[in-house]
């Protein structure tokens, strides 16, 4: 069965004004939440650029809503920090948040003034996190060494149970390679069918990988 989610753009609106339309959206009979992380809008025209992570804080305190994020790890949120703020929600709200990981994009990641990394490797990025990530959520101290550096990171605060981590995909070769390691794929609505053979391409990865 299908669940019915409002999409809340912090690059859009303030973060108040976010949170009345989510508990509008619950009224409305919405079924789950999520929100975008960016640091800035598309255009100055959207004119906000609220940050989701203490937003989404907010958020189970105002309805009692799933929330998902789509996110960047990598540049803006070294692995061990993410976790730590996913584990601080899941324990907060259990059961109630779902953070996609994704390859980012220059309009947000540009102002660490870190040289972006190649296609190849923004691909390889969030599956090296999630790995990272749930050995953090497990309890385990972490120190490793690839296209990011931990060293000697353990969470002490946990959740009852880890957070799902999504994968997220904009077309088939992402979904695909998401398919090997995320718990769930998140896509957009294009048009062309192009929708339909993003997920196919991660039904099948699931399948056949």
């Amino acid at each position: 069965m299908a669940t019915l989610g409002h999409h809340a753009s912090p690059e859009q609106f303030s973060p108040s004004a976010l949170l009345r339309l989510l508990t509008a959206a619950r009224d409305a009979g919405f079924a789950s939440g999520m929100c975008s992380d960016h640091f800035a809008p598309w255009s100055t025209r959207q004119g906000h650029s609220g940050r989701a992570w203490p937003w989404l804080g907010a958020a189970p305190a105002s309805t009692d809503l799933p929330m998902g994020v789509v996110t960047a790890p990598g540049r803006r949120y070294p692995p061990a920090v993410l976790a730590q703020a996913a584990a601080t929600l899941a324990e907060r709200a259990p059961g109630r948040l779902w953070p996609a990981l994704g390859t980012g994009q220059a309009l947000n990641e540009h102002i660490t003034g870190d040289r972006r990394p190649s296609e190849e490797q923004r691909t390889r990025r969030p599956e090296e996190f999630l790995r990272i990530m749930r050995a953090l959520f497990a309890g385990e101290e972490v120190s490793h060494e690839g296209l990011v550096r931990v060293d000697r990171a353990k969470l002490r605060s946990l959740p009852e149970r880890p957070p799902l981590l999504l994968g997220a995909a904009v077309g088939p070769s992402t979904a695909r390679r998401a398919a090997a390691w995320a718990d769930g794929v998140i896509t957009v609505n294009r048009p062309d069918d192009a929708r339909r053979e993003t997920l196919a391409a991660y039904r099948e990865g699931t399948t056949f990988g």
